[in-house]
């Protein structure tokens, strides 16, 4: 029986974004509804409902928005790592969350509430229905296994941005769509519960890396998150088991030069646990809208050049004197235009400092337009989303591991990090050794949307982005407001986080 109903919370739809492109896997017409007789009677229907879920992470720009500008604006420009960019009062709904005068109609906060849920709503859809295919169990519970994993993640990213939200967990029908169960919010502990739970199923059902088609979730993927899940939970047995197993499975290593990890190169290398696949296509839309442009180097000054992008998401100077000396990774980061210009790796020339709007930008997002798949529209470059790398995986190793009392088993996995950047080891107490490894995630994975989340968990967010002179209050900024018009579709039912109205 096909059910139809419709959620105030999220928008429920099942449209595909593209209808093909270079990742074979992605290769699919757009879904509409899918009934049951459907999906008992064609065996790809489960796998195109699975690859809509995969489709759903190229929404962004400046409407819903999973992975790109106002995922990036919440996560990197809202930490002592970047800031705003552009010109000073281009983008006022971005000006407010850098400088934490946001509140709860700011428009960034809602559009990342609502990209996130509608991303959930195609993975309850699909969770709903490929247990009616006609596939063996074996592939069904895979399959399953990928929907859990990209389920977990959308949470993951909720739970650390809004602390506890609505838990739909299943397509609802007509009559409990509009319930207090969907319409409140879920502790911090149940969406962690279920997180860890979804995350559990897939590393018992999903392939190794090599088993499956590339880009799709893996065991390792669903390893790595749950051992980051662990780490936010301060479960560190838990952390040091899950991402020793990534570890020891002999799938992963660091990529040798670091920069070429953002590089088409370096796409699905050796050191990627998960990645939002891209491609070119006939339509050129099989990438995320505007995750590339919206940080590239922009015109201003003297102009007389055609620029990259719109500027926003630029490396800050505390991001820069957190390097050390000799560290490679700062120039395979940032972007910056002395007086003189730049030149990029692949042979694009920036010009002087006097005809750029901003001093540096973040190079992780540089993708070329002649020496990288390029179909010829800017807002739509295809360039994959490093969603989990291994070196995070190492240090989280190390840092469970620390807490674990196994300083040597830290300094080891950390010191790998290290070493790739060209420094040397580090030694030291429990105490200085927490820190360090603190220290070691910000440069390691700066600009990569993780800092802020980072630094909430730490319990240093306050002290770390006063230092870096942002408005940020305790008890406050470590959460972002509950956004009023979800509040206004729950009649008032969506408690608000301290301190916002």
């Amino acid at each position: 029986m096909k059910r139809n109903f419709r959620l105030t919370l999220y928008t429920l739809t099942l449209a595909a974004l593209a209808t093909g492109c270079g990742k074979k896997f992605l290769n699919i017409a757009p879904q509409g509804a899918v009934t049951e007789e459907e999906i008992r009677n064609n065996p790809n229907a489960a796998q195109d409902l699975v690859n809509g879920v995969y489709n759903i992470m190229w929404i962004g720009g400046f409407e819903p928005d999973i992975n790109s500008f106002q995922f990036i604006i919440m996560t990197e420009i809202a930490s002592d790592n970047a800031d705003k960019g552009s010109t000073p009062d281009d983008y006022q709904a971005a000006k407010d969350i850098d400088n934490f005068t946001l509140d709860s109609r700011n428009g960034v906060v809602s559009n990342v509430w609502k990209g996130h849920y509608q991303a959930i709503a195609r993975a309850n859809q699909a969770l709903d229905k490929i247990p009616l295919s006609p596939l063996d169990d074996a592939k069904k519970n895979a399959l399953l296994g990928e929907v859990r994993f990209l389920r977990a993640h959308f949470y993951f990213n909720l739970v650390r941005f809004f602390g506890g939200v609505p838990k739909i967990d299943r397509v609802p029908n007509a009559d409990e769509a509009n319930s207090d169960q969907f319409q409140t919010r879920a502790s911090v502990d149940t969406i962690y519960n279920m997180i860890i739970e979804d995350l559990t199923f897939a590393v018992n059902n999903l392939p190794l890396k090599g088993a499956t088609q590339v880009g799709r979730a893996t065991k390792g993927a669903a390893q790595g998150l749950l051992a980051k899940v662990y780490l936010y939970r301060k479960n560190w047995q838990g952390a040091f088991d899950m991402s020793q197993a990534v570890i020891n499975s002999g799938l992963y290593d660091t990529l040798s030069n670091y920069a070429n990890i953002w590089r088409v190169a370096g796409a699905n290398s050796s050191e990627s646990l998960f990645e939002v696949q891209t491609g070119v296509n006939a339509a050129c839309n099989a990438a995320i809208n505007i995750y590339s442009v919206c940080q590239g180097p922009r015109a201003g000054g003297k102009r007389g050049w055609t620029d990259l992008g719109f500027g926003f998401n630029n490396p800050s100077a505390n991001l820069v004197a957190a390097y050390e000396v000799g560290d490679k990774r700062a120039a395979a980061t940032i972007i910056t235009v002395p007086a003189g210009g730049t030149v990029l790796w692949d042979g694009f020339r920036i010009p002087g400092r006097d005809s750029v709007e901003n001093d540096r930008y973040n190079y992780k997002a540089y993708h070329s337009r002649t020496q990288e798949p390029y179909c010829g529209v800017p807002d739509r470059m295809p360039k994959n989303h490093r969603v989990l790398r291994y070196s995070d995986v190492l240090l989280i190793y190390a840092e469970a591991a620390n807490e674990l009392g196994n300083i040597a088993e830290a300094q080891n996995k950390l010191n790998m990090v290290r070493r790739r950047a060209g420094l040397g080891n580090f030694t030291g107490t429990q105490a200085t050794l927490r820190t360090k490894i603190w220290d070691e995630r910000r440069v390691e994975l700066a600009m990569e949307c993780d800092r802020f989340f980072d630094i909430v968990r730490q319990g240093r967010a306050g002290v770390i982005m006063r230092a870096a002179g942002k408005a940020f209050q305790d008890g406050k900024h470590e959460l972002f407001p509950i956004p009023e018009d979800q509040r206004e579709l729950s009649g008032n039912r969506l408690g608000q986080n301290n301190g916002y109205n």
